[in-house]
């Protein structure tokens, strides 16, 4: 007599674990330059969890390492007092949904890189919901009212730093803050290769070369573009055979440059303009004629010779005069890092700021570099040092370490339960 089939599940099948869930990492990036900073960090953090999943706010490199973007980056691509205001309601709007999500979804941990102004609020929100957060880029707290830095304690668990000299202030308002490094001191040789950038540009070996860079954003080149083209015109008719390269960040900059340049004469001083190839524009100078911002600290990891000039929205400059918020006589990253790490030489860098940035001053302090071979070589050999100081004596990269960072925050939420 056969036994009754059993259709019971076998003991093994009823008690089979369900799968632990992927553990979410959010991170919120803005601009281009936190794009690359979000990809980076997204690789070295998946060596650590690979059963992670990353999502938030983040652009295509971020997303071609597997990120979720659940709203464009380009929401968050605002510069100045002025812009912020303009679209303070639909940033108001976005930060309030995106703050529900990440509640409603409970990450291991929230990251912000840079974009401040809106990515603070956030990350403040979510700590005080519990949430472990961390920013990564420091504002610029040298520059920008020092007691801010008391502030961004209240939204972020851990600040990452870039520079060598941010987290001494935050350790005296008791905020634990780590230098990880800058990633494009990690990007640029030691040693530069202008003959190398000069082939890829097919620009001849033998020239004075001058590069130009007015801006990545049409904002910036609205202020900035002609006076900078005027001012290189007038350093190309006093240089003979100078060769001037003109790189657009992106294919708007590039429309607009276009629309620029066609004014200008078409001649043997007609300036080259490039899509993208900032960096080899850069390596292939011999002087770097450009607005101040991250370019700068490009440009002297390059070890090129500079001349910055800004000008921000006029309401923006304003309000900034009005509340005293600016706290340097200096603006240009190779200065401040050269006062900081004391090399006693905080001038390196010619920098003309709001109503001083005209073609002239530019083009006057442009041509003093290039009739000048020993200062030239004062300040490659300083920029040099700078160069170390960023890439500081830790091993691996800049992405590598903020990684460690923010995975031994990670860990310690974990062992206390949190």
């Amino acid at each position: 007599m056969q036994s009754p089939v059993s259709h019971e599940p076998l003991l093994s099948e009823s008690r089979a674990p369900s799968p632990e869930p992927r553990p979410l990492i959010a991170i919120l990036a803005g601009e281009d330059s936190g794009d690359q900073l979000g990809a980076d960090l997204i690789a070295a953090l998946r060596v650590r969890y690979p059963q992670a999943r990353f999502a938030g706010i983040g652009g295509a490199r971020m997303q071609r390492e597997g990120f979720e973007s659940w709203y464009d980056i380009h929401e968050l691509s605002l510069f100045g007092f002025s812009e912020v205001i303009r679209h303070l309601p639909r940033l108001l709007q976005l930060r309030k949904a995106l703050v529900a999500r990440l509640l409603a979804t409970r990450p291991v941990v929230v990251v912000g890189i840079d974009a401040p102004d809106f990515n603070l609020g956030v990350e403040q929100r979510l700590k005080q919901a519990g949430l472990p957060t961390v920013h990564y880029v420091s504002p610029s707290v040298w520059a920008w009212r020092e007691k801010r830095a008391e502030k961004i304690g209240h939204s972020a668990n851990r600040v990452l730093c870039l520079f060598p000299m941010e987290p001494a202030i935050y350790a005296k308002h008791g905020i634990d803050a780590c230098f990880v490094g800058h990633p494009l001191a990690d990007r640029f040789a030691l040693v530069s290769d202008r003959v190398g950038a000069r082939d890829v540009l097919q620009l001849p070996q033998q020239v004075p070369v001058l590069a130009v860079l007015p801006g990545s954003r049409l904002s910036e080149l609205t202020r900035l573009g002609q006076i900078f083209i005027d001012a290189a015109a007038r350093v190309a008719a006093a240089i003979p055979g100078l060769r001037v390269v003109i790189p657009a960040a992106n294919p708007q900059v590039h429309a607009r440059l276009t629309e620029l340049l066609a004014k200008a004469p078409h001649d043997e001083t007609t300036p080259l303009l490039l899509d993208g190839h900032a960096h080899e524009a850069m390596l292939a100078a011999d002087v770097v004629l450009l607005a101040s911002g991250t370019a700068t600290l490009e440009a002297m990891l390059a070890k090129r010779p500079m001349v910055v000039g800004y000008r921000v929205a006029p309401l923006s400059y304003r309000i900034a005069r009005a509340m005293k918020m600016l706290k340097t006589d200096i603006y240009s990253l190779p200065n401040i890092l050269a006062r900081a790490c004391g090399l006693g030489d905080d001038r390196l860098v010619p920098e003309f700021m709001q109503d001083d940035c005209t073609a002239a001053n530019l083009a006057d302090a442009t041509l003093a570099l290039f009739s000048d071979s020993e200062r030239r070589g004062h300040i490659v050999a300083a920029f040099e040092q700078l160069h170390q100081a960023l890439r500081g004596d830790m091993q691996g990269h800049a992405g590598d370490r903020a990684a460690a960072a923010i995975a031994e925050l990670i860990d310690a939420q974990e062992q206390t339960g949190g």
